[in-house]
C-alpha cells in the first residue's frame, strides 16, 4: 500500500482534481459542506464515494453514486440550518464508534476495488453502539430531478460550499451567530459586572452532565431544553430568580439576565427564548448571551477552570 498524503483543506479547485486521481473515495470528513463538496465532486467525476460518520454513540454508514444509486444530494437537497447541526467537537464521539465505522468503510472500499460490489448504495447501515445493534434502512432510489445527478442537472460545477451550507467547512467547534453583537457581552464584561456587583441572574443552560463537570456557582441552571419545552416547573423557579434578585434593584424596570453555555451557541438560542417570556409573569428581562461561553471564561478569566 502506498500513501500520498494531501496536506491542506479540500476546496471547490482543488477537489474535482483529486477526486479524479482516485477510483474511490472515503469520505470521513465531519462537516456538511466537505459532505456535499465530495459528493458533487464523486458525481462530476463518475466515482463511488463511501461514507461515514459518527455522533456520541451512533454511527452511518452509505454508499454514494455506485451502481445507479443515489448521491447525498438526492437523499439530502438543501442542508440543514447551520444550529441545528452537531459535530464531534461539540457533541462528543466514542472513539470506538468512530473505530467501528471506519472498519466498515475500509471493507465496503476493498469490496468495491475487487469488483464485489456495495450492499450499501441501496441501504444506509445504522449502528447504535449503546443498544450494540446494527440495522439496514432502505434508500430513496437515485432522484430524476437531482441538481447534480439527475437527468438535467443544474450543478455541473463545484461552488462555494460553505455559502450553501451557511456553515464552515471544519471539524473544530462552531461558532454560531445568531444575534446581533449589541446582545452580546464577552467574559471580560461579565467579569466587571461581577466585580461592581451589579444586579443580574447568571442561566447556565447546559445539560445536567456539563453542569455536573463544572459550574460557576451563583448560577441558575437550566437546560435548554428545558427552555424549548416550556417546562413549568423550570420556568416557574426562573421567574422566582428573577423576582428575588430584582428586589435587590428596588424594582428597576429590566433586570439583566445573562446566558452561559460551553461555547457561546447554545445561550444565544436561549436569549431568543428569554425574550418571547410573556412580560406579566417574568417582567421586563434584558436578556443577552455570554460570547464564548464557560470556556473563554476559563481561556480568559479562571485559568483553574475546567476545560473539557
Amino acid at each position: 500500500v502506498q500513501y500520498v498524503p494531501v496536506r491542506g483543506a479540500l476546496g471547490p479547485r482543488s477537489a474535482l482534481r483529486l477526486v479524479r486521481q482516485f477510483d474511490i473515495v472515503a469520505d470521513c470528513s465531519d462537516n456538511v459542506p466537505t459532505r456535499y463538496l465530495l459528493s458533487d465532486a464523486c458525481v462530476l467525476a463518475g466515482r463511488p464515494l463511501v461514507s461515514g460518520s459518527a455522533l456520541r454513540l451512533e454511527g452511518q454508514l452509505v454508499v454514494y453514486n455506485h451502481r445507479g444509486g443515489p448521491c447525498y444530494r438526492c437523499l439530502f437537497p438543501r442542508p440543514p440550518p447551520p444550529d441545528t447541526v452537531t459535530n464531534c467537537a461539540d457533541g462528543g464521539v466514542l472513539g470506538v464508534v468512530t473505530g467501528v465505522i471506519g472498519c466498515l468503510q475500509a471493507l465496503e472500499v476493498l469490496k468495491i476495488a475487487s469488483g464485489m460490489g456495495s450492499s450499501f448504495h441501496r441501504f444506509m447501515l445504522m449502528f447504535d453502539a449503546l443498544e450494540g445493534r446494527f440495522r439496514n434502512i432502505k434508500l430513496r432510489p437515485k432522484k430524476a430531478d437531482c441538481a447534480v445527478c439527475g437527468d438535467s442537472p443544474t450543478v455541473t460545477s463545484l461552488q462555494d460550499y460553505e455559502a450553501f451550507c451557511g456553515s464552515s467547512a471544519t471539524d473544530t467547534c462552531r461558532t454560531l451567530r445568531l444575534l446581533p453583537s449589541e446582545d452580546r457581552i464577552s467574559v471580560e464584561q461579565y467579569k466587571a459586572l461581577l466585580d461592581e456587583r451589579v444586579p443580574h441572574v447568571l442561566l447556565d443552560v447546559r445539560p445536567q452532565v456539563e453542569v455536573d463537570i463544572c459550574r460557576l456557582e451563583h448560577a441558575v441552571h437550566i437546560p435548554l431544553r428545558k427552555l424549548e419545552d416550556k417546562d413549568e416547573e423550570y420556568l416557574q423557579y426562573l421567574q422566582k430568580r428573577i423576582c428575588e434578585e430584582r428586589q435587590r434593584t428596588d424594582d428597576q424596570t429590566s433586570l439583566p439576565v445573562y446566558v452561559v453555555c460551553k461555547l457561546g451557541n447554545d445561550s444565544q438560542k436561549a436569549v431568543k427564548i428569554l425574550r418571547e417570556l410573556p412580560a406579566k409573569e417574568f417582567g421586563s428581562v434584558l436578556a443577552k448571551d455570554i460570547k464564548g461561553g464557560l470556556m473563554a471564561w476559563a481561556t480568559k478569566i479562571d485559568s483553574t477552570f475546567p476545560q473539557y
